[in-house]
């Protein structure tokens, strides 16, 4: 197996909306950041891989626009998934591994926004034959699952009031984090709800941003990172995507993920610093850190995505934020998770890790 390491990481503030903008204007200063932090030219880039969501640009194909401030010409290596960037992540990283090439460009570029009734989008994920065609409310499984959630006594409301005033108090910059000045947990107990247990905030609010991260291997990784930050383990799983045959309190496709990654990096998750973790629902944090048995590290110190959810980038910034502390000294060890689907149905896995 080769080293490889996240040497760099960008991404734009995740905005409210940001419909006027085609995704190369989003897209082009983040991959410049991202190229710079590496100190690489484009050329440089061996393979550049992306994730989207095509049901969310409501045709098919939406990254070709992307390509634009990718630079697709003359040729370049390039693959797309239909997913959360995360999974590209997992394909630039199994691609380095095949030897192809020792430097790859992930990128994935959400915009949540442009759908006018996410109502109508997201069941697009769900059974065709039987749910779909209910329709349920975008947050409905989502509450669901909170709700058996609190009745297994993983969580409780103020305990999911107090996970969503540490991330958004721990999100200094973003436009989205929904605050102003301190959040209180008491004032976020008095909220109506939306999909109860479910209040507004407990709700990742959707938003806009593009995030890069750059890979390299071996000497090219030493080269361009002073502490890179090593992938040691990667693994993905999924459970069925029928709700109604899972236990949702549980999420053994997290267990695997996580079990197989471990076996990889040498190392388990009672041994991480830090844990970024894809909670699109407050209740999540408590289902996700239960299933992975982590032990003292610290959650979403980031803020995640309850102060920010950038659609089919949310899993590759948790990516790129464990890495960043790693790459900053702050931590030795850290595990970043994305997920996909409806109430965790799809989960995958990073361990990294520093030099030394």
């Amino acid at each position: 197996m080769r080293d490889v390491a996240v040497v760099a990481f960008a991404q734009s503030p995740c905005q409210v909306a940001n419909r006027r903008d085609d995704m190369a204007d989003i897209l082009l200063p983040v991959i410049r950041e991202a190229v710079e932090t590496a100190g690489i030219d484009r050329d440089d880039v061996d393979f550049v891989v992306s994730g989207s969501h095509d049901f969310y640009e409501g045709r098919t194909f939406s990254y070709i626009d992307s390509l634009d401030a990718v630079g697709a010409w003359p040729p370049i290596s390039e693959s797309h998934v239909e997913s959360d960037a995360a999974w590209a992540l997992a394909e630039a990283w199994s691609w380095l591994q095949l030897g192809e090439g020792d430097i790859a460009l992930v990128y994935g570029i959400g915009r949540g926004s442009l759908p006018t009734d996410l109502d109508q989008v997201v069941p697009a994920q769900l059974d065709p034959y039987f749910l779909a065609p209910l329709a349920p409310h975008r947050d409905a499984i989502a509450g669901l699952q909170a709700h058996a959630a609190i009745e297994a006594g993983l969580t409780s409301e103020q305990g999911m009031a107090e996970v969503v005033a540490r991330c958004l108090n721990a999100a200094t910059d973003n436009p989205l984090a929904q605050r102003s000045g301190h959040v209180d947990v008491a004032r976020l107990l008095d909220a109506p709800y939306v999909s109860s247990p479910l209040r507004e905030h407990d709700v990742a609010p959707v938003g806009d941003a593009a995030a890069v991260v750059v890979l390299a291997a071996d000497d090219a990784a030493r080269r361009l990172a002073e502490r890179p930050a090593w992938v040691r383990g990667v693994d993905h799983r999924m459970d069925t995507h029928y709700p109604g045959v899972r236990d949702l309190t549980e999420s053994p496709s997290t267990q695997r993920a996580a079990g197989r990654a471990a076996e990889q990096a040498g190392f388990s998750m009672s041994d991480v610093d830090i844990a970024e973790l894809h909670t699109e629902y407050s209740h999540q944090e408590a289902v996700l850190t239960n299933a992975l048995g982590l032990n003292g590290a610290v959650v979403n110190p980031s803020g995640g995505p309850l102060a920010g959810r950038p659609v089919t980038a949310t899993g590759l910034i948790r990516m790129g934020e464990a890495a960043r502390r790693i790459r900053d000294g702050k931590a030795d060890r850290a595990l970043a998770h994305a997920t996909s689907g409806q109430a965790l149905q799809q989960n995958l896995i990073c361990l990294l890790e520093g030099d030394g």
